[in-house]
């Protein structure tokens, strides 16, 4: 049977590359079935685009075939091919006259289901790692050597000041500082600047019982995987001790401290000029490119409510809030009904406050072990290690598939969820909670891929939601804060000592407003989302994250942002993008899409 699969995948690949050899759009595009799809990182399109019919393929492969020299499609060593659910699938080694490539192909009889393909390494720019790491030291006699601790201080002693950084990054989160790392392995000079004093502060300034709720094995970043002994959930804390110690070990240039105050772009000189702030020292950067790594959020959104300013409690945002401690015996509103809310509600309960939960929409909710049993484990866990799968192969799984065929992937999981879990379900609808599973049931990821908000992991709230220890108030408003109360719009009243405004962000969009101003914000639109015209994702259909981890309409400027997953995979798609442009190698970037900018926005 493997024989059988292999010849079949083979005659496929041998089309491939004929067409390939006489530069034909029709007789590569012919290769698909109607519905196939073809999903490239970098290698054909230098952009993150998922092509979904004959036209698209066509279409594309006429624009960027005079311009790519692609060749050797070949199932990857070692990688045999095997039966996927009737379909033939295989892994892929394929070259350009750039790039070393890697892909994977699903094939239905003699006819593409799905292609992916994807740039691992320029050639003559490989990572300097493995075989390609640095040697550390000098061997022999130099009475002007300079030591390794000293050499690297003083490269960045004078980084920002005698020298200019090619890449400036602002923001110093898990996306900041994974392209870093990427960027240092491929020899590009790069500065990360962060508002906070160091290194993890972004995650050690936040609420007190925060927790990540995806487990350890999606969680590692590039080059340095979490120790074995790496708790599952892993704590804020010890989530930013982590980073400061992955900031100090990759030899990362980091500002600490440091503000961006406004960037603009010369298009004369490529380059940027960018006024920060260093610990109230005025230092003026030009890199060539700039990277808005601030977070997939924009800036707090707090509701403008009447009377607010003259209550006489304490009221603030879920990303100030301190945690429960100074709460004990007190009354407690939380406004929203998201991650935060609940994992802030929760705490509040714990601490022996009377807390309850508004809900203004209904809310996704998913307990973490089915989620984790059934959508994860295949992929991220000590099981899947065992069978073969590695963080970076879990990682390109992922990365073949469209977000069309992920949302049914997505859907099936969420299905058996649900049926295993309908009596948990039962018990917060009976409680009064408003339940959703996405707008067409494809659960938390998707929901997350569209808009970012909208959904809680359970790691325990919805129980105390389900038996009424957090009491819950299903209404869309605030009519008025009094002095020591809160009016709802159906007129009941709330007394009440704190109130934590877990009402989400803006769009990322909001930082390019911020910090380089209104006109390159619109020319590169809204941030995230898939383009699926559903609540807070409208169309039109794009099938990527908009604008993240590949180029936008604005020259030079880079959005990266997301998840650790995604910090990790996505920083190397970026980097390569980068390190080819320093290094003057044609990039023609195909489809960059026209900018969204809808009349109300996007919350994330």
């Amino acid at each position: 049977m493997t024989d059988v699969i292999t010849q079949q995948v083979n005659d496929v690949l041998e089309n491939l590359n004929q067409a390939l050899v006489k530069k034909d759009p029709e007789a590569f595009a012919s290769c698909f079935l109607d519905d196939g799809y073809w999903r490239d990182l970098l290698a054909f399109t230098w952009n993150i685009k998922t092509l979904e019919s004959h036209d698209e393929i066509k279409g594309m492969l006429q624009a960027q075939l005079q311009h790519i020299n692609a060749s050797s499609f070949s199932i990857a060593p070692n990688e045999p091919a095997a039966d996927e659910n009737g379909l033939a699938a295989a892994w892929l080694t394929f070259e350009t006259d750039e790039a070393r490539g890697y892909g994977h192909i699903r094939i239905a009889g003699d006819k593409i289901f799905s292609l992916f393909t994807s740039i691992y390494e320029l050639k003559g720019h490989e990572e300097a790692l493995g075989s390609n790491r640095p040697f550390g030291t000098t061997h022999g006699a130099d009475k002007n050597r300079i030591n390794w601790k000293d050499g690297l201080a003083q490269k960045k002693q004078e980084l920002g000041y005698t020298t200019q950084p090619y890449v400036l990054i602002i923001g110093g989160g898990q996306s900041g500082l994974a392209l870093g790392a990427r960027l240092k392995m491929l020899g590009v000079p790069a500065l990360i600047i962060e508002k906070n004093e160091k290194a993890g502060d972004n995650w050690r300034n936040r609420y007190k019982s925060l927790c990540l709720h995806d487990p350890v094995w999606y969680d590692h970043l590039p080059y340095m995987p979490f120790p074995d002994n790496w708790p599952v959930f892993t704590p804020k804390d010890k989530l930013g001790d982590w980073f400061e110690f992955y900031c100090e070990m990759m030899e990362l240039n980091f500002w600490g401290s440091t503000t961006c105050e406004n960037a603009q772009f010369d298009e004369e000189s490529d380059k940027w000029t960018v006024t920060v702030d260093r610990a109230g020292e005025k230092v003026i950067l030009n890199p060539t490119q700039l990277v808005i790594a601030t977070g997939l959020s924009g800036k707090k959104t707090t509701p403008t409510i009447k009377g607010m300013e003259k209550f006489r409690g304490e009221q603030h945002h879920s990303s100030e809030h301190p945690g429960p401690d100074n709460y004990n015996g007190k009354k407690a509103l939380v406004v929203g009904s998201n991650n935060s809310a609940h994992d802030i509600a929760a705490a509040l309960w714990e601490n022996d406050v009377d807390v309850t939960m508004m809900q203004r929409s209904s809310t996704l909710i998913v307990r973490s072990q089915p989620l984790m049993d059934i959508a994860l484990k295949p992929l991220y866990s000590e099981e899947a290690l065992a069978n073969g799968i590695t963080t970076e192969k879990a990682d390109s799984i992922i990365a073949t598939l469209s977000a069309n065929l992920l949302a049914a992937s997505e859907k099936a999981s969420y299905d058996k969820i649900r049926e295993i879990d309908a009596d948990f379900y039962n018990s917060l609808t009976e409680a009064g909670f408003e339940l959703d599973f996405g707008e067409d049931d494809t659960g938390a990821y998707l929901k997350a891929l569209r808009r970012g908000s909208g959904y809680y992991i359970d790691v325990g709230a919805s129980g105390l939601v389900a038996d009424g220890s957090i009491k819950l108030k299903n209404t869309t408003s605030i009519k008025e804060i009094t002095e020591n109360s809160v009016i709802f719009d159906d007129g009941s009243e709330l007394e009440t000592d704190l109130i934590v405004y877990a009402t989400g962000y803006d769009n990322m969009k909001s930082w390019i407003e911020m910090l380089i101003g209104q006109e390159v914000a619109d020319k590169v639109g809204i941030i995230g989302g898939l383009g699926s015209d559903t609540t807070y994702d409208p169309g039109p259909w794009e099938g990527e994250s908009r604008n993240l981890w590949k180029p936008t309409n604005q020259p030079n400027l880079w959005i990266q942002a997301g998840n650790l997953y995604m910090s990790r995979y996505y920083s190397k798609v970026t980097a390569l993008q980068i390190k080819a442009r320093m290094e003057g190698i044609s990039t023609p970037v195909y489809g960059i899409p026209a900018a969204s900018n809808p009349e109300k926005g996007v919350k994330r």
